[in-house]
């Protein structure tokens, strides 16, 4: 892992995002409730932190369920709100214990009083922790920057702050992931090659890795190779590749024309 990392030291793989995708196919090959696939993909999700930390990743973000998601039968939505509760209750200690900090992102207004009470203290238990998870619940990219910026509309409306004043950098920071650093790779299971509405804003500059492979057997020999394939990467963030970065035959192609 050390060799991969110094592959490229300028740009270190801080900030992971995943979407967990798969649960619901996982499951019907296997006879199996949809239900019953989404309790794999948490149980998955223990082991893939683990992995994160010894690549030296410093913060997960993983889409556990997007606000699109509530379209989906009832008693599929009330399975997955019930498995995020008894995540909380279950995991909060033991992530304290592993120095990890909990971050719940999303929209929060459909969500139970208990469900809220249980996110409140979650995040409390676990909030000196040095690794981040970010969870995204009710989460969609578009409602993330609508929000945003009737944030920054009220702020003008009230004479806090000038419309010329408003930048990225001030737009950012009212976005949910505020002063968390941007996804340095986003890993997609399942074989969908789509990011499906998931921080939209901040993926823009983002390497991306689909794998094949549903999210229940998504394990750290597959994550070795997403950083793997990460540290095989240029990360030039809009600039030109130079002449030593081409191919061969494309530095070839350039002299002829010069």
């Amino acid at each position: 892992m050390t060799d991969l990392v110094s592959r490229d030291a300028s740009h270190p793989l801080r900030h992971l995002a995943i979407i967990m995708d798969g649960n619901n196919r996982w499951a019907t090959l296997r006879g199996l409730t949809g239900i019953a696939g989404h309790e794999a993909g948490v149980e998955r999700i223990r082991g893939v932190l683990k992995a994160t930390k010894a690549h030296g990743i410093e913060v997960v973000s993983l889409f556990a369920f997007s606000s699109e998601n509530w379209q989906r039968p009832e008693i599929e939505v009330t399975g997955l709100m019930s498995l995020f509760a008894n995540y909380l209750k279950k995991e909060a200690r033991t992530l304290r214990d592993d120095g990890v900090r909990l971050k719940i992102i999303g929209n929060r207004a459909n969500f139970s009083d208990s469900l809220l009470k249980l996110i409140r203290e979650a995040e409390l238990i676990t909030a000196s922790g040095n690794f981040t998870l970010v969870l995204c619940v009710d989460y969609g990219g578009r409602w993330d920057v609508v929000e945003a910026a009737r944030e920054l509309a009220l702020e003008v409306q009230m004479g806090r702050l000038r419309a010329s004043d408003i930048s990225e950098e001030t737009l950012a920071r009212k976005l949910q992931l505020q002063d968390l650093p941007d996804p340095d790779l986003c890993i997609r299971t399942g074989g969908e090659e789509r990011i499906s509405n998931f921080l939209l804003w901040h993926l823009a500059y983002t390497e991306l890795f689909v794998s094949d492979c549903y999210w229940p057997d998504f394990g750290p020999e597959l994550l070795d190779q997403a950083v793997a394939e990460y540290y095989s990467r240029k990360r030039r963030f809009g600039h030109r590749r130079s002449v030593a970065e081409l191919p061969a035959e494309a530095g070839e192609r350039q002299n002829v024309k010069t």
